[in-house]
């Protein structure tokens, strides 16, 4: 219970954190007319690295004015989390995650089970906060949505793997299903054919 409490209080300062972002986040343009004449095809994968780092920068950025010690971002491609955010001695592990908010609402690949596996197994001390942010495209332009976040913990996702990558799949404005951490683990390695292989 103590151990999902502290989730839980990670969800919520991640909220109230990331809703002052997205109010401080600047419109901006990915390229001019004379590069992309016909505008982004608005879709977020044809800009989503570049988004996700738009966010995490501007957090670092503007750390001071968040209240926050610090927001390091300079992670190794194969990492699960994008920043760490660092407050009053603790450290919070956040996966970056946009949507276009002129598309449905569908599942999408949230994260490698192994690589989750594994890290929850090796660091008793990591939790995974995924921080979803919504945006729409016009012309060659990105503007961030006020109104939409979502905020969630790999350890809280509905456990559907998709067969054909491993990867956990879930809407981003799914209902969170409180299990501990062993009940995690436990799940994501009876639905993984990459876990048990090993």
């Amino acid at each position: 219970m103590e151990e999902t409490n502290k989730i839980l209080a990670k969800i919520d300062f991640l909220r109230i954190v990331f809703a002052r972002i997205i109010t401080l986040l600047p419109k901006f343009d990915i390229a001019d007319k004379t590069v992309l004449p016909y505008g982004l095809k608005p879709h977020t994968r044809s800009v989503s690295w570049i988004v996700e780092q738009v966010i995490v920068q501007q957090a670092k950025f503007r750390k001071d004015e968040l209240g926050l010690d610090e927001v390091s971002f300079d992670m190794p491609d194969t990492c699960l989390h994008d920043c760490v955010i660092s407050k009053s001695g603790q450290k919070y592990f956040v996966n970056v995650k946009i949507h276009n908010i002129g598309g449905k609402e569908n599942k999408n690949d949230i994260s490698a089970v192994e690589k989750l596996y594994f890290q929850y197994s090796a660091n008793p001390d990591y939790d995974l906060v995924f921080a979803c942010v919504g945006v729409s495209f016009k012309e060659n332009s990105i503007f961030f949505d006020p109104n939409y976040l979502e905020i969630f913990s790999a350890q809280f996702l509905p456990i559907y793997v998709n067969p054909r990558n491993d990867k956990i799949q879930a809407k981003y404005n799914h209902k969170m299903e409180i299990r501990s951490r062993k009940d995690f683990l436990k799940l994501l390695k009876k639905n993984s054919k990459s876990i048990i292989l090993k």
